[in-house]
Formats: structure tokens, sequence, C-alpha cells
């Protein structure tokens, strides 16, 4: 079965790479969308617009699966598009809260775009998953997903966002696609925090759908 996977660039990359691991016979296509990243900044109808146009792209290479590698269009657009394509199949990319609270962490720190910081979803997900005596901090991350996607400024930009930000979470949520890139970066400022992302919980809802197809 052909897999389609987009993100607003190269972020995509690391949710595909889990994927195809698990699934490694499986057919992909994939479109990293540098050129309108990051999409947090965009209007919802100007991202639905964009974000259809990459469903209308993946269909037509024959994707009947398609994994929205993006955290802030999962979270903004995937029921719309689950009404609007009920033929295909789709799979967003969500902060893994629910994974870091089951870790029984007594700090977690969530790191994301703002879109994705102040979404209902991700209120949602910590009203869920958050456990007695838990505490869960969201952190905005403005701009750190374009110094990564441009390979520029990475260090400086780590500094300017966690400067004040306390070094003793037990757990950090990559709540972007794009920061798993930089995990080597992030465990030299959080060196006891175990570092978790949506990759794995992806790539076993793929599986899922294909098992019942």
């Amino acid at each position: 079965m052909k897999i389609g996977v987009f993100d607003s660039g190269k972020g995509g990359t690391t949710v595909l790479a889990v994927v195809k691991k698990m699934l490694p016979d499986e057919e992909y296509c994939y479109i990293g969308d540098s050129e309108n990243c990051p999409y947090g900044e965009k209007s919802d109808a100007e991202l639905m617009r964009i974000v259809r146009g990459h469903v209308e792209n993946l269909r037509g290479w024959g994707a009947k699966i398609i994994v929205i590698a993006c955290n802030t269009a999962t979270t903004r657009c995937i029921e719309k598009l689950r009404a609007e394509y009920p033929d295909l199949k789709f799979v967003g990319t969500e902060p893994a809260i629910k994974l870091a609270a089951e870790t029984e962490a007594r700090k977690i720190l969530v790191m994301a775009t703002p879109g994705t910081i102040h979404s209902e979803r991700t209120e949602h997900l910590m009203l869920e998953n958050q456990k007695n005596g838990q505490e869960i901090d969201l952190l905005a991350c403005p701009g750190l997903a374009d110094v990564i996607e441009a390979d520029d400024g990475i260090e400086e930009k780590l500094t300017e966002l966690l400067s004040e930000v306390e070094r003793d979470y037990e757990v950090v949520v990559l709540g972007c696609t794009h920061y798993s890139l930089i995990k080597d970066e992030l465990r030299k400022i959080f060196p006891s925090a175990i570092l978790v992302d949506g990759g794995e919980g992806v790539a076993k809802q793929v599986a899922k759908i294909i098992s019942f197809c």
C-alpha cells in the first residue's frame, strides 16, 4: 500500500524514517514543503489551502494513507480533511504528551510551535493524560523550526528560548517534527531528561490501519 507523508519542510523526514523502519515493505511518497514553512504563522484558511494541495498531489500519486507529519497541520486541519476526503485514511502527528505522562515523570516540558502550544488539541491532551502531582509546562518556540530548516543559528535560538528555563525536567516532549533533528543539541541542555516525540505513535497507527485493509 502506498503511504503519503507531508510536512512543512524536512522535519517530517524524522516521522517518515520511523514509519519506514516499522513498515519497510510499503511504498512511500513524501512532500517537504519548505516554501511555506512555518505552518504555524498561516491563517486557518491559508493553511487548509496549502494542505489540501498536498493531499491532492499525494492522492494523485496513489497514496491511500496520508500521514500529516506536522503537529500544527494535524491540530488545525485533520478533522476537516477527514470530512473532505472520506476515501483516504489520515494519520496525524501530535505532541507525545500521553507517552510522557505514562513515564510517571514529576516534571515534563512540552516544546512546540506557538500554533501547537495554543491549540485546543494540546489542551485536551494535557487534561486527558496529566496525572496527580505531575507538572506539565508548555513552551512555545517561535522561530525554532525556521532555523532548523535553514540549518543556521540553531544554538543561538535555543539559548534565546531556553535561557530562563529550568534544567531539571525529567521528560521533554518534542512537539514539532523539526525538533527531532536537534536531539543532540537538546541533550546537552537537558542531560538528564528523556526526549520523546510522536514518531513511534504515528508508525503504530499506520500499521494498525494497514492490518485492517
